[in-house]
């Protein structure tokens, strides 16, 4: 029972879309950062954690940190700061989504392009007849799949979220047994499911291309394992390890330091403790984590460890269009394109829109998209995505404001952070 809580919170908060944050106009905003400051000593003080550090970025200026706290609940904890190391989970699939638009960028990649060009397995996929039916029973897929549906999550791949419930030889069941959700917990769970796992991303990307799909590619937005499947795509294409071209093109170039699948054991003492929300009980603790030794492969949809100064770099940079510190990384026009709404033509997005207001919600590379003005939810054209452990990640280039907040608590939408973080950024903004 306690391994089958750690994974579904690991994985149900992930979703977070309509956690994305509103970034009100800065046009008459008097910088006045009394209420954030006060959000993150409330949560300290109420016990929601034991540390938080927020971020916020204006236009071209550094971010400041709000901070209260320590990373753990010991008293000699170190306290949490801008460079505390924080499980970030699903906040990794808009760094994964940004690699693969970098070789857009380069003609390595197209958006409509067949991934079975990088891995043939794919060529002949099958579809489910019954999304949740036995995984015997399967058709044809009417298309293949392509880049721009891994990007977005409308391949038909599944997951452990989002899907029908397990049953009877469904493709739950399977996914499990054969170790294909790549996901990492803790050091205690990892016992079982390491040894199970597919030891490289190529295995991986194989062993998953002998599975049916949930449905049919292109067809409907559906959480999925794309992002993960992205880093072989993106191994293959670019000709580097998948974690070896995010250290090239994105880590090293805006000096993102604190940025690891692997956390150094020579850094693990400000890794922050993972905890059972609303309570005192340790799920990863930082000195024993999981993430100080390698995973399986390096999970593009979920295992990052970052920090707020880290994350807020990877943040500016985008919304800069492309560039920070005089350093690029992509074009404006790849950047613009990226957080731009994706989605295949036609495709079913009722999943998308029952996590946010109906009609508003599209998807770009890895992260969502708010194709209007949503008051109190999010600004058009805001970009981003949350985290399994409560994490939240935002830019919105056309009003020039930017949003991390770390926290590590399972499940993430335990305390409503991303509601109290928007209330405080707009009073902030505004007095």
């Amino acid at each position: 029972m306690r391994v089958k809580f750690l994974i579904g919170a690991a994985l149900l908060a992930s979703t977070g879309v309509a956690a994305l944050v509103q970034a009100p106009s800065v046009e008459a905003a008097r910088p006045a950062p009394q209420a954030m400051q006060a959000l993150v000593e409330r949560y300290v003080a109420e016990d929601k954690t034991p540390g938080i550090v927020i971020s916020v970025g204006r236009a071209n200026a550094p971010a400041t940190f709000y901070k209260a706290g320590r990373i753990a609940y010991e008293a000699d904890a170190p306290k949490a700061d801008e460079n505390s190391l924080w499980r970030v989970y699903s906040m990794t699939k808009p760094i994964t989504g940004m690699a693969a638009m970098i070789l857009v960028e380069e003609g390595k990649l197209k958006l409509d392009q067949p991934i079975s060009d990088f891995i043939p397995a794919f060529k002949n996929m099958r579809v489910l007849d019954d999304p949740g039916g036995a995984i015997d029973k399967t058709h044809a897929a009417a298309r293949p799949i392509t880049v721009r549906m891994l990007l977005t999550h409308t391949s038909g791949l599944g997951y452990d979220l989002g899907q029908p419930a397990p049953g009877k030889n469904t493709l739950l069941d399977n996914y499990r047994a054969q170790g294909i959700n790549p996901a990492q917990v803790s050091a205690q769970l990892e016992v079982s499911f390491r040894t199970i796992r597919p030891a490289s991303l190529e295995a991986f990307a194989n062993k998953l291309a002998t599975f049916p799909l949930v449905y049919e590619p292109g067809t409907k937005w559906s959480y999925s394992i794309g992002l993960d499947l992205m880093g072989r795509v993106i191994e293959v294409a670019s000709g580097m390890r998948f974690d070896a071209f995010l250290q090239k093109r994105i880590f090293d170039p805006l000096k993102m330091n604190s940025t690891f699948f692997t956390v150094p054991g020579s850094e693990k003492g400000r890794l922050a403790t993972a905890y059972a929300a609303g309570s005192h009980v340790a799920i990863d603790t930082g000195t024993g984590s999981v993430w100080l030794n390698p995973p399986s492969f390096p999970y593009g949809g979920a295992g990052l460890v970052s920090s707020a100064y880290d994350y807020d770099r990877f943040l500016h940079m985008l919304q800069n269009g492309g560039e920070l510190d005089g350093v690029r990384i992509m074009k404006p026009e790849t950047v613009a394109l990226a957080m731009s709404n994706l989605l295949p033509a036609g495709a079913d997005t009722s999943f998308l829109g029952a996590m946010g207001v109906a009609g508003t919600l599209g998807f770009g590379a890895g992260g969502s998209v708010y194709l209007a003005d949503v008051p109190g939810v999010a600004g058009k054209g805001t970009y981003g995505w949350g985290g399994a452990a409560g994490t939240i990640a935002f830019v919105d280039p056309a009003r020039g404001v930017r949003g991390t907040a770390m926290v590590n608590y399972l499940p993430g939408e335990k305390w409503p952070l991303r509601k109290d973080m928007n209330a405080a950024l707009a009073a902030d903004l505004t007095q």
